[in-house]
């Protein structure tokens, strides 16, 4: 079995955001894998279906981006599903918009939901789907980073999205049926 988490913040004013990415592609991997999110438990929405012939627990922490881990650990735990079986999908600043990779462990590289992860999950050798988001650029951008992540995309990105999202969940299912590095040779290099 594996876990497929996205991540994401709760509530339909945080829908559309930048941040809200996991969601989003866990939410339209739900078709392909015949599966809803029709429990609630561990803190998050969770559900079961089948991706690539693999039995694959759905994931969407309920707890705001900052405590993400405690809904995967506890979820990783009760199903007996190791690290290096869970796929985290996230924003990610530091790849530009349109770019996605697939990676195994590292560190949080400064997001919160991969830190709480890590934390409780005691582990970093879970794979994550770094989703670009690009970042803001120009006096005080660092500053200007929680309000960027924390706004939705705008309408040029949105049309990126219809093309990006079905790339996220074909690697996604590359993943699952022909493993990670099979999956990183054919997808990490397409930009």
């Amino acid at each position: 079995m594996k876990l497929i988490c996205g991540l994401g913040n709760p509530g339909r004013e945080y829908e559309r955001h930048r941040h809200n990415i996991g969601f989003m592609v866990v939410e339209a991997m739900l078709s392909r894998a015949r599966a809803e999110l029709n429990q609630e438990k561990f803190a998050a929405k969770v559900g079961q279906g089948t991706l690539a012939g693999e039995r694959v627990l759905f994931v969407e922490p309920q707890t705001f981006m900052n405590l993400s881990g405690r809904s995967v650990a506890e979820a990783a735990r009760f199903y007996k599903i190791a690290p290096e079986d869970v796929l985290v999908i996230h924003d990610e600043l530091d790849l530009p918009m349109g770019r996605l990779q697939l990676k195994a462990g590292g560190g949080s590289g400064g997001h919160n939901g991969l830190k709480s992860i890590v934390g409780s999950l005691g582990s970093e050798a879970f794979i994550r789907l770094r989703f670009g988001i690009d970042k803001p650029e120009g006096p005080n951008a660092r500053e200007r980073v929680a309000g960027y992540v924390l706004s939705n995309f705008d309408d040029g990105e949105r049309r990126q999205l219809e093309e990006l999202i079905p790339r996220a969940l074909d690697m996604t299912e590359c993943w699952v049926r022909e493993g990670l590095s099979v999956a990183m040779n054919r997808f990490n290099r397409k930009a």
